[in-house]
């Protein structure tokens, strides 16, 4: 078994049973299951059925189902367990982590899907971490769910010239033999300045993180609008790259904050940043479910910039999660370009709730409540 070096892991024993599977993904392991290839590592769009159907089928094979988002790694891995066979001998392993799992490792099989509806540069980051992290010899797969594609058969020839194409109705798959190393790696990340109440701040982005090469402006209006109190105990709900959470620790020293998100590479971007800056009392974690054990009901405030989609589902999560993390008193402060669902909504769950513009945005705050005598 590889040594993995996951942020979050879950094993199953499986047998693989048949569940609604996205055409992309079907055609990565059509191709795929004809290749060489036991320690194998799967990028999945979806709920990873490649990777449980190739451990299937290679019972002394290790597969790695490799997220950068812990949320869909737990769906994948619920999946996996909930077809899982004692009979079966495969072993997998669904891993959430910002980088290659695999610690110090090269695999001779790696399985990648890229949406068609994907972020390109997160893309070309992936298609080079998979060649480079193929041994000589081993099989490199792509699919996309673009029968039309011409993109993805570019980014493939950049590393051979001898890319073998498979055409399906519903899809492309791309595969070739790693024959010799990359002469360069590109660096996909970004460092960038940006300044608040005086301190000059350094920002470390990467590919999947929101805002990725730029400090969003929902986070400057967070941060224009908030005030940071001494001893303040403040937590950030999707905290992405961490531009809010730096700047509010390095406001003052006594205060302390948490910031907490469902990729692993927006709490890697924090960390590095907390690095640059040598700012103490931010701590960061990855985290979906927005459960705080024993931290809850402790916090002051609470700060998110909820994304738009999902028909608000994801907002009315991260309003919870700040529901559980503040004291009775603590305040909730989102910022938003659609304000109408926040002045419909927040007050099921906080008073003195209101909403106001803030140049092109929006800032909707409330407070908990105080329990009753």
């Amino acid at each position: 078994m590889a040594k993995i070096k996951p942020d979050c892991e879950v094993e199953a024993t499986i047998t693989f049973q048949p569940l609604k599977i996205r055409p992309a993904e079907a055609r990565l392991y059509e191709v795929a299951k004809k290749l060489p290839g036991d320690q194998i590592v799967v990028v999945s769009a979806g709920r990873g059925q490649s990777a449980a159907m190739m451990a299937n089928d290679r019972r002394k094979a290790s597969v790695v189902a490799w997220y950068l988002d812990s949320y869909r790694c737990q769906l994948a891995s619920e999946h996996a367990l909930a077809v899982a066979s004692r009979e079966s001998g495969a072993a997998l392993s669904y891993v959430c982590g910002s980088d290659w799992p695999l610690d110090d490792q090269q695999a001779d099989l790696v399985m990648l899907e890229q949406p068609k509806t994907g972020e390109a540069e997160l893309g070309r980051e992936l298609l080079q971490i998979g060649w480079h992290q193929l041994k000589i010899g081993g099989a490199f797969v792509v699919a996309t769910d673009n029968p039309k594609d011409r993109w993805l058969l570019e980014q493939m020839q950049v590393f051979d010239k001898s890319i073998k194409v498979r055409k399906f109705d519903d899809a492309m798959v791309y595969y070739a033999i790693k024959k010799k190393p990359l002469k360069r790696l590109r660096d996909f990340s970004c460092q960038l300045a940006f300044r608040d109440e005086g301190n000059l701040l350094q920002l470390v982005t990467r590919p999947s993180v929101f805002a990725h090469r730029k400090l969003d402006t929902g986070a400057r209006h967070i941060m224009d609008n908030v005030e940071v109190f001494p001893d303040a105990e403040l937590i950030e709900i999707g905290c992405g790259s961490g531009a809010v959470a730096m700047a509010l620790g390095a406001r003052d020293a006594s205060a302390r904050v948490l910031a907490i998100d469902s990729n692993a590479r927006a709490v890697d971007c924090l960390k590095r940043g907390l690095e640059l800056n040598s700012i103490e009392n931010v701590t960061a974690e990855v985290n979906h479910d927005g459960r705080l054990g024993d931290r809850e009901g402790k916090f002051d405030m609470a700060l998110a910039n909820p994304p738009y989609y999902a028909d608000f589902r994801i907002a009315q999560h991260f309003i919870e999660t700040a529901l559980r993390a503040l004291r009775p008193g603590g305040r909730l402060m989102l910022v938003s370009r659609k304000p109408q669902w926040y002045r419909d909504n927040l007050g099921q769950w906080l008073e003195d709730c209101e909403v106001f513009e803030c140049r092109r945005y929006h800032i909707a705050t409330g407070v908990k409540a105080e329990p009753e005598a």
